[in-house]
């Protein structure tokens, strides 16, 4: 009797321990299938600090003040063209760390006292999405980059102060796409 009890115990485990396996295995498999852009997201409350909103399209207004070209849009449909709303988001965080890296440090003697608040907060929105990632194509997304990437460059300083001068329009973008 003995023998078999612990036979019946042996096998009980055994079961347990392959259906925990089969129950890991499965949801590996199901985190696996899981798009990875769901880590592109922001929270609602970013976009609802006045000071902050107001200080963000004050400098954009006073870069556009300065901004000479009339004719270019960075942010605006062309963007967003061939790119489907659940990968907007990671779109709007390459804009957003182009412009802070390329833009907004270059010019960050520039526009002040907005600039130097508006520099961290937009800092901390590209750090909430650095884990932010797409599984699938993104040749569309890279594409639109890399063409508002060398509209800038063409532009030279004038490209960099219509950079600035969109911020309000990369806000709204980030807070359209992400949240």
């Amino acid at each position: 009797m003995a023998v078999l009890q612990k036979s019946m115990s042996f096998s009980l485990m055994g079961t347990l321990a392959a259906s925990c396996l089969l129950l890991i295995a499965l949801w590996a498999q199901e985190a696996n299938a899981l798009p990875i852009n769901t880590r592109c997201k922001l929270e609602v409350s970013n976009f609802q600090q006045p000071y902050i909103v107001n200080r963000t399209f004050m400098l954009a207004k006073e870069a556009s003040l300065a901004d000479n070209n009339t004719d270019v849009r960075l942010i605006g449909e062309k963007l967003f063209r061939g790119v489907s709303a659940k990968d907007q988001c990671y779109l709007m965080k390459q804009v957003l760390n182009f412009t802070l890296g390329d833009v907004l440090l270059l010019q960050s003697d520039r526009f002040q006292p907005y600039m130097q608040e508006v520099v961290p907060f937009l800092t901390k929105l590209s750090n909430q999405l650095s884990s932010c990632h797409i599984s699938g194509d993104d040749q569309n997304i890279q594409k639109n980059v890399r063409r508002l990437k060398e509209t800038v460059k063409k532009l030279g300083e004038s490209g960099e102060i219509k950079a600035i001068g969109e911020l309000d329009l990369l806000f709204m973008s980030l807070r359209n796409a992400c949240i």
